[in-house]
């Protein structure tokens, strides 16, 4: 049985633990413990669940739906957070969810693949375009903060230049879909399932409802996780800072996390860096926009001015994984270069927190 399958049914069990750790009034700790391990499997659960019906509906709409819900899991935590009025922690988590991609994600499986082999390939013009991207999504971070903190006497409204900034990034979230599904698909041609292999067709009614149960706990268990994390991540001295950055990538990336390694393993770089970088890209360039233009709708507006430490981090992960990635080629030690990194980087927010 593979990592992914003793993850998705293993961890399966913390699920009606959780709910009964919150209906007996277990105690914080430990409805924060069994809920987080819960939304892990969940999370596996609905990327599985997007990716089999993708073999069915076609790859045009196949791609739309990894699209839309290549992230679900993230978005949702962070829509109940915010609705909880979380701002610090949903912030930190978009600045987290990229930091994390960049480095934790791609550093894992360069190590894993590059394990026993010279070195592994992959296209270099994705990761250049991915590239890119990424660079307009750092300076959509970094201008709304420097304006605000050149301003002077009259810094423009944090708000309204943030849903400005966040409407232009769903527009070039539109063109990045419209590139890689219509006008160079072929480029984005990089892997395919493991029924897609086996000639075996999912039921795409089993799935759609696998699906939809699968959508429907991650918000349950998301709302069970946020009433008690701020007051447990308190208790043990984490800052939300930290909580946002490090502890709830974690959780809603596991998915894609287990997806980019184990595919890595099998020496398809080309689909673990697509992974890797796309989940990072929906990120920024929907998840967080979006995120922008929800929040006075719950009553609770995020803006995109982040803190100095979160912008020099970002910077740090993307110029560190551009570096690595533009030649189209891995090893391990690469890997072990990002993950070094993204400890370095852990350390600090720690360390920040603490101070």
């Amino acid at each position: 049985m593979s990592i992914k399958s003793l993850i998705s049914f293993g961890l399966l069990i913390f699920v009606p633990i959780s709910i009964a750790a919150e209906w007996l009034h277990w105690g914080e700790g430990a409805i924060f413990v069994t809920s987080a391990l819960a939304i892990v499997p969940l999370a596996i659960w609905l990327s599985t669940a997007t990716e089999e019906i993708a073999v069915v509906v076609g790859p045009s709409i196949g791609a739309l739906l990894n699209a839309v819900f290549g992230n679900a899991t993230e978005l949702i935590i962070a829509v109940v957070a915010l609705r909880a009025g979380l701002v610090d922690i949903v912030k930190a988590s978009i600045t987290g969810t990229i930091i994390s991609n960049l480095l934790l994600a791609m550093g894992l499986s360069m190590l894993v693949g590059g394990i026993g082999r010279q070195e592994q390939t992959f296209k270099p013009v994705v990761a250049r375009v991915n590239g890119s991207a990424m660079t307009l999504a750092v300076l959509a971070i970094l201008l709304p903060t420097l304006a605000i903190a050149t301003g002077g006497d009259t810094p423009p409204s944090e708000l309204g230049f943030s849903q400005f900034v966040a409407w232009i990034l769903l527009a070039v979230y539109g063109l990045t879909l419209l590139f890689s599904l219509k006008t160079h698909r072929s480029l984005y041609d990089v892997g395919v399932t493991e029924h897609e292999h086996s000639g075996d067709r999912p039921n795409l009614v089993l799935w759609v409802g696998v699906l939809a149960a699968a959508t429907l706990a991650v918000a349950y268990e998301s709302e069970i996780f946020v009433g008690v994390v701020e007051s447990v991540t308190e208790k043990v001295g984490l800052s939300p800072l930290f909580t946002g950055v490090i502890l709830l990538p974690l959780l809603g990336g596991a998915a894609e996390y287990v997806t980019a390694v184990s595919v890595a393993r099998k020496d398809n770089m080309d689909l673990s860096v697509s992974v890797a970088l796309g989940s990072t890209l929906l990120v920024a360039l929907f998840v967080a926009p979006l995120l922008v233009l929800l929040g006075p709708l719950f009553g609770h507006p995020l803006d995109l001015s982040f803190n100095l430490f979160e912008l020099v981090a970002v910077v740090v992960a993307v110029a560190v994984s551009n570096l690595i990635s533009i030649d189209g080629r891995s090893d391990w030690l690469e890997g072990c270069l990002l993950l070094a990194a993204y400890l370095i980087l852990g350390a600090a927010f720690y360390f920040q927190s603490a101070a």
